[in-house]
């Protein structure tokens, strides 16, 4: 498929409806008293419970003291936890507190709602479809992305550049 000047393109598409659906999503939990960045938090500690703080900041892609804050925030809801990392004393692990779990379980209808919303008039095959295609595309920019990462791993280690120029040595 061509793609032309009468059709957005496909990276602002993805990029509208993940705005849309943050801000429908954002609308919904409002009600919870949740802000987004609380929920955002809150979402993916879930999926990562026991992380240290800065392994949650880099999945989130934010500044840790940005995260810092959040966490403090909803530590003083009593959603969110520190613990101390039995392995490394300067560390602490994150966890979910037994009064965050129904929050979490009212997020997840909210999650249902909004995606029933925005998949309105498409039928479960379509669904299915759109999903496989969507994963398909994450994983050919993730395979991308790791072996970029790598490339530039491995040319840190050689002294050389990603373009296989040798590093200069020494002082400048």
């Amino acid at each position: 498929m061509q793609w032309n000047e009468h059709q957005p393109a496909f990276g602002f598409l993805l990029h509208d409806i993940s705005r849309l659906l943050r801000k429908r999503f954002d609308r919904r939990a409002r009600s919870l008293g949740l802000t987004k960045s609380q929920w955002i938090v809150m979402a993916h500690l879930a999926r990562h419970e026991g992380i240290k703080q800065s392994g949650l900041a880099d999945i989130l892609e934010v500044e840790p003291i940005t995260l810092a804050r959040h966490l403090d925030r909803l530590g003083q809801t009593g959603w969110v936890e520190r613990r101390s990392d039995p392995g490394d004393r300067r560390a602490w692990r994150l966890h979910l507190t037994g009064k965050a779990r129904p929050i979490l379980r009212e997020l997840g209808g909210l999650v249902d709602e909004t995606m029933e919303e925005a998949l309105t008039g498409l039928s479960g095959a379509q669904r299915q479809r759109l999903y496989r295609d969507l994963m398909a595309v994450r994983n050919n920019l993730s395979d991308r992305e790791a072996n970029g990462a790598e490339g530039a791993v491995a040319a840190e280690v050689s002294g050389r550049t990603r373009n296989g120029a040798s590093k200069r040595r020494g002082r400048v």
